[in-house]
């Protein structure tokens, strides 16, 4: 801990509590996810403002984890201007505390949460490679020269988190310090947004209890650079957005032995798969920049067993970067690829079945249906038109047994698998619709007046910054 008697050593000090905070594993849906909370306020505790104005730190209610044994929370903490030039208006840095999982670490997963050992580790695997790659080479250099600290974590986002709390220490020391700094700590990033959800919740309560007004924001989080660490210098003026779109194909089963006698989904499938995955045409572009192209983040026939017959469905879900688009047009962007792509597999596959007949001097095949492309509204309308209220009972019955799932594909695809069984819903056909929450992508409009002056002091921070460094 700094006090106002010694220099201020910025990255001495948020180095400090990155380390503190790594060694505390808080994986995604995990007890550590809802204790180390506890951490983060003792981190906080020990700052001579937070001593004098506990009231000042908040811990808000998330959501159950660990099978419902632990509570994940929030952690705001606020430091208030002074003197003068004190007021309402508030900055708000927001980061998040949770972290991925530590399984593909694999052997040396024990020491996930543990920098220097891990960095050790990691030295000695690279230096004991008979012909290492290119990207080993500047690893081995890298973990070397002290420089770069392995860990679960410290990047993204625990080194953020304790560049948030240095910067609030430093702040409150402040003789004249003017407005107000609050930061926002929430769980849950990696998966559902829960954190940052609930917060937004509680949010309006307590600006009004505390007489605060939010007028700008910083995310402290990371950015990747695979170049020389210029754009890790950089800062960004909004944030991409994302989408979660899916396909859920149907085809008609068959036996294996005749393959014709039924539609393929997987034919159907691959051939989206193809239009999509990494497919740089479909990038989105913002004012200096363009998002990374789409790709798959699951894709699985819904079968649990052995059988001989074709797969009846497979889903297929798909993580979409944006920087501009809007969802509503997005999804048509989606919908018009998945028909297109899916009409392209079912000629691919009528002519087969034609040459296949004609290898066996057998009679022309009977044409292939036609493919249909809905919503899962319309999904949802065929299977009220084919069970009415009951089948819409049953649907919302497994909307309610699945509200507690974790991963939001598997309960989009139970919900969508559970319209389809009501709907009586045959293939060829495929069924689109968002898998997950929609992250709309935000900038700062140099158009708008507030925007412009947050504009300015981001451009007088960066000036202060260049001439120091």
């Amino acid at each position: 801990m700094t006090t106002s008697d010694t220099p201020w050593a910025p990255y001495a000090r948020t180095a400090e509590i990155a380390d503190r905070l790594t060694r505390f594993g808080s994986v995604t849906g995990t007890a550590g996810e809802a204790d180390i909370t506890g951490l983060i306020v003792e981190i906080l505790s020990e700052i001579p403002y937070f001593r004098d104005n506990p009231g000042d730190i908040a811990v808000i209610d998330s959501h159950p984890v660990a099978g419902g044994a632990k509570m994940a929370k929030s952690v705001v903490a606020l430091v208030r201007g002074t003197g003068r030039q004190a007021s309402r208006q508030t900055l708000a840095m927001a980061g998040h505390f949770d972290v991925v999982s530590i399984e593909n670490y694999h052997d040396l997963k024990h020491l996930a949460f543990s920098p220097d050992q891990l960095r050790d580790a990691l030295i000695r695997d690279l230096s004991g490679r008979a012909t290492p790659s290119e990207a080993e080479k500047l690893a081995l250099r890298d973990f070397q020269s002290g420089d770069f600290i392995p860990g679960r974590g410290l990047l993204d986002m625990k080194s953020g988190d304790a560049a948030g709390i240095a910067f609030l220490e430093h702040f409150s020391q402040q003789a004249e310090r003017q407005g107000n700094v609050v930061l926002f700590l929430t769980p849950d990033e990696e998966r559902n947004s829960c954190g940052m959800r609930s917060l937004r919740n509680a949010l309006p309560e307590l600006s009004r209890r505390w007489d605060i007004e939010i007028v700008g924001g910083v995310n402290l989080d990371a950015s990747s650079d695979p170049a020389n660490g210029e754009i890790g210098r950089a800062i960004f003026h909004g944030s991409v957005g994302k989408l979660l779109p899916f396909a859920l194909v149907a085809g008609l089963p068959t036996h294996v032995g005749y393959p014709f006698d039924g539609i393929s989904a997987h034919a159907m499938a691959s051939e989206i798969m193809g239009a999509i995955e990494a497919n740089s045409d479909l990038c989105d572009s913002g004012t200096h920049e363009t998002a990374p192209p789409p790709v798959c983040l699951e894709a699985r026939d819904l079968r649990d067993n052995y059988e001989v017959t074709t797969p009846e469905h497979v889903w297929m879900a798909f993580n979409w970067l944006v920087m501009g688009k809007s969802c509503a047009d997005l999804m048509a962007d989606f919908t018009d690829i998945v028909t297109t792509a899916g009409n392209r597999a079912l000629e691919r596959f009528e002519q087969n079945a034609k040459s296949y007949a004609k290898a066996n001097q057998q009679a022309a095949p009977a044409p292939v249906p036609p493919l249909r492309v809905l919503t899962v509204a319309q999904l949802r309308d065929m299977a009220f038109g084919a069970g009415g209220k009951g089948a819409l009972d049953r649907i919302d019955a497994v909307s309610t047994a699945s509200a507690a799932e974790g991963n939001p594909l598997n309960r989009s695809r139970k919900l969508v698998r559970a319209m389809l069984d009501e709907a009586h819903l045959r293939g060829p056909a495929v069924v689109v619709g968002v898998a997950g929450l929609h992250y709309p992508p935000v900038h700062v409009d140099p158009n708008q007046e507030t925007d412009r002056v947050f504009l300015d002091a981001i451009d007088r921070a960066r000036s202060t910054i260049e001439a120091r460094h």
